[in-house]
């Protein structure tokens, strides 16, 4: 076994010692998204700090917890503020919450950020399906030993964002009157935003949005074989497309604002999968 599956395995002792929930369904909100959790039927929480061996989110707006319950009849575990590589983290580390949620007995993950828009046809407030993604700029999370008990060493990544899913989204984005976007994502390490001319290379490489996060708990996801699909909030355009100096304020001002929707669509999506 390795060291790796060993601290899984320790983190997930130690959620066990706290709660038996099993869910079908896990869901990690990004800046500015994470209210959504407060307003689901909730069983049990568990802060991160209290999960032996296991990363913290030190951003603001990430409240840094487990939230288990339910959403309509389906029971999930949400991931209420993420861990970042720019943290300081391994991306060993900031992938270990995903897999930890797979270990529990999830077999579907939604993914969800804050995103600066690459696409100049985007618009602040804006949602994003994620249809694939570009992970260049920062180093797989599959990168040393493979942990055999999760997957494979050379895991297929022709199909990351479930084609089913993403026709479920579409569905429920018709059904609640929201306008989707669709695009891919390219993951950068932050914590600084990405300079006008890496954005231009993010575009130059088919990227339409660019963030710090997701890819790579996609690919730790994806080596387990969950079912993924995941959307970006359009908090701002990126550098070079916006003229506006860009703040970590205004990202979760946006979030705010399509809060609403945010948890409408979200809520359908879960019900429908």
């Amino acid at each position: 076994m390795s060291k790796l599956y060993e601290k899984l395995e320790t983190c997930l002792a130690s959620v066990r010692q706290k709660t038996d929930f099993k869910p079908e369904v896990a869901l990690i909100l990004g800046s500015g998204l994470g209210d959504y959790a407060d307003e689901i039927k909730i069983e049990t929480t568990i802060d991160y700090t209290d999960i032996e061996d296991f990363p913290t989110s030190t951003v603001a707006g990430h409240k840094g917890r487990f939230v288990f319950g339910y959403v309509g009849n389906v029971p999930v575990v949400i991931m209420q503020g993420r861990v970042h590589y720019y943290e300081g983290y391994p991306m060993t580390d900031v992938v270990l919450p995903t897999r930890l949620m797979g270990m529990m007995g999830a077999k579907k993950l939604i993914l969800t950020n804050a995103a600066g828009g690459a696409n100049p046809e985007y618009k602040p407030g804006d949602f994003m399906m994620i249809t694939d993604h570009i992970t260049t700029g920062v180093p797989s999370p599959l990168i040393g030993e493979n942990i055999y008990e999760l997957g494979a060493r050379f895991p297929d990544m022709s199909e990351v964002y479930s084609l089913r899913l993403q026709d479920v989204i579409r569905k429920c984005a018709d059904r609640c009157g929201i306008r989707l976007q669709e695009g891919v994502y390219v993951q950068f390490t932050g914590p600084n935003y990405e300079t006008p001319a890496e954005v231009r290379l993010a575009q130059w490489w088919g990227g339409d949005a660019v963030g710090m996060s997701t890819a790579c708990e996609a690919m730790a996801a994806r080596h387990m074989g969950l079912e993924i699909c995941g959307i970006s909030c359009i908090t701002n355009m990126a550098a070079g497309i916006s003229k506006e100096e860009l703040n970590h304020k205004e990202v979760q001002e946006t979030a705010d604002r399509v809060a609403k929707s945010f948890k409408e669509l979200i809520t359908e999506i879960v019900v429908n999968m």
